[in-house]
């Protein structure tokens, strides 16, 4: 039995959830989230919470018995609390701004500014000009964005200049040394 997969998921009061036609579905107050269940895991909703439970013991289905207890745990966790990732902007002149709500406007030492499209669930904050807090209630797509906008200019190892993840440590390499 997989370990994380027989975990019940407690739903809190303010969540609708449904489960018909193989799709399991949470509405909340950050918005609505779908997940289409495969075959051979079947879904039981009793008061306030949701087992994940398979056919059989098949290798596929072992396989996806924890994945699909996951996604719909961060379905019910989206959709109440929603997830958050955090940026750093590391070197002289880098900045963000997110004050238009299309978009997100990055300095990054390139010689033109970069505009970010902002997607429709996901909310762009800036609490200074060298962080950038990206929120939704969709995980996979909050790091998504997050993967792309630290994709526009990924942190270097002799200076650490570049945009980087808060929680993120990066391996400095000594540079060169001037011989005599």
């Amino acid at each position: 039995m997989s370990q994380i997969g027989k975990k019940e998921i407690v739903v809190p009061e303010n969540v609708t959830i449904d489960f018909s036609n193989d799709t399991f579905s949470a509405k909340g107050a950050l918005g609505e989230l779908s997940y289409k269940v495969r075959k051979g895991i079947s879904v039981s909703i009793n008061d306030n919470t949701v087992s994940v439970s398979r056919s059989d013991d098949s290798k596929s289905l072992k396989e996806l018995h924890g994945l699909t207890r996951s996604l719909i745990f961060n379905i019910v966790e989206g959709v109440s609390n929603g997830f958050q990732k955090e940026l750093n902007l590391v070197g002289v002149g880098y900045t963000a701004d997110a004050s238009n709500k299309d978009y997100l406007l990055l300095n990054l030492g390139y010689s033109h500014p970069i505009y970010f499209q902002k997607p429709d669930t996901i909310i762009f904050e800036t609490p200074n000009n060298t962080t950038i807090i990206v929120k939704g209630p969709d995980k996979q797509e909050v790091g998504e964005v997050a993967a792309k906008i630290r994709s526009l200019r990924k942190p270097e190892p002799f200076k650490g200049k570049g945009v980087k993840y808060s929680d993120e440590h990066i391996r400095r390499k000594a540079g060169k040394t001037v011989g005599a």
